[in-house]
C-alpha cells in the first residue's frame, strides 16, 4: 500500500515546493510509493470541502505530513495543528519552517509598526484603511512551526535541497530513521585555506573574493579572512549534501546562513561576535547585527527593541 503524503505552505516564497520539482527523476520512483493527498501548490484539494460544504477546515489522515514555512497568522496555527493531528510523520521542509526565515526579520517590529509602514507609511501605497473582511488575524509574530506543534524532523535550507527531501522520502518509506542533522559549523566542511592574519575592514559581500576561476577551493583563502562577511562560523553544516563543500561556498560566495544555528540553543550573535573579533573585525562595522547574525533564525531570537 502507497503511503499517504500531505504538504502545506505557510509564510514562504515556495521555492521548498520547487526544490521538490528539482528533485528530477529519482522523484518518479518515489511517487510510485506514494499517494499524495494533499498539496495546495499541486492539487485541487479544498480545506472546506470541494464545494465549500465545509465548516472546520479538514486534511485528509497521512503518513508523512511536510509543512514549509512559518506560522504568521492564526489561519497557519490552526492548519499546523490540523496537520499534526492528521499526520503520523511531521517535518519541517525548509528554513522558514525551520527558523522562521527571512519572514522572521518582521519579528523586529510589531504587527502595529508592520500594518502601518505597509498600508500607510510607504510613498508608494495610497492610504486607506486596514484591510480586515475575510482576512486572517495575524499572529503577534512569525513563529518556526516547532514553537506551536510538536515536529519529528527537520530539513533545513533555503531552500532545502533535492537531496535531502529525497532521502527523508525514501528513509521514511523503507522504514529507515531520518539522518540527524550535522553538529558541527560550516566552517568545519570549508575547505578554504586559513592564515590566520588579521584585517581590519568588512568589504560588501557581492565585492569578489580573490581567487582563481577553476582553481581548487582548497586555493581560495578563507572568506572571512578577506573580509568579507561569512555566517558559516555560527551556521549548522550539512548545506553541501554527498558533495561535502557548503553549497555558497563553492559557488565563491560567503555562507548566508540558510541551515540554521548550531544548535537550538546557539546564539548566532554570540558566536559571530566572537568569530569577527577573532580574526580582527570591529563587529561595530555591521550596522544591522541583530537582523545580519540571524537573517533566517529570526522566529525565536528577534523581538522588537525600544526605538530611539
Amino acid at each position: 500500500m502507497a503511503a499517504r503524503l500531505a504538504e502545506e505552505w505557510f509564510a514562504i516564497c515556495g521555492g521548498c515546493e520547487v526544490t521538490i520539482l528539482d528533485i528530477g527523476e529519482p522523484l518518479l520512483d518515489v511517487l510510485k510509493q506514494v499517494e499524495i493527498v494533499h498539496m495546495p501548490v499541486l492539487m485541487d484539494h479544498k480545506l472546506y470541502g470541494q464545494t465549500g460544504e465545509g465548516t472546520e477546515m479538514e486534511i485528509p489522515a497521512a503518513d508523512v505530513g511536510l509543512i514549509s514555512g512559518g506560522i504568521r497568522s492564526e489561519e497557519h496555527k490552526k492548519l499546523a495543528q490540523e496537520m499534526r493531528k492528521k499526520c503520523k510523520i511531521l517535518i519541517s521542509l525548509g528554513s522558514c519552517a525551520c527558523f522562521g526565515g527571512i519572514p522572521a526579520l518582521a519579528n523586529q517590529f510589531s504587527t502595529e509598526e508592520l500594518l502601518e509602514k505597509v498600508y500607510r507609511d510607504s510613498v508608494t501605497t495610497e492610504k486607506n484603511g486596514l484591510p480586515h473582511e475575510q482576512i486572517p488575524a495575524l499572529t503577534d509574530r512569525v513563529y518556526a512551526v516547532h514553537e506551536v506543534v510538536k515536529v519529528d524532523a527537520y530539513l533545513p535550507g533555503c531552500p532545502t535541497t533535492p537531496e535531502m527531501v529525497a532521502g527523508a522520502l525514501v528513509a521514511l518509506l523503507e522504514g529507515k530513521p531520518l539522518p540527524a542533522l550535522a553538529s558541527k559549523s560550516v566552517c568545519d566542511e570549508c575547505p578554504t585555506k586559513r592564515e590566520k592574519k588579521a584585517v581590519t575592514t568588512l568589504k560588501r559581500r557581492l565585492d569578489a573574493p580573490d581567487f582563481k576561476p577553476g582553481a581548487p577551493l582548497s586555493e581560495m583563502r578563507c572568506l572571512m579572512e578577506q573580509g568579507i562577511l561569512c555566517l558559516g562560523p555560527a551556521t549548522r553544516a550539512g548545506c553541501g549534501g554527498s558533495e561535502g563543500n557548503p553549497r555558497c561556498i563553492r559557488a565563491y560566495m560567503p555562507c548566508e546562513g540558510c541551515f540554521g544555528p548550531l544548535s537550538d540553543k546557539a546564539n548566532p550573535m554570540v558566536d559571530m561576535m566572537g568569530a569577527l573579533s577573532s580574526i580582527g573585525l570591529d563587529p561595530k562595522q555591521i550596522p544591522d547585527r541583530a537582523a545580519t547574525f540571524n537573517r533566517f533564525a529570526g522566529a525565536g531570537r528577534l523581538r522588537p527593541m525600544p526605538r530611539r
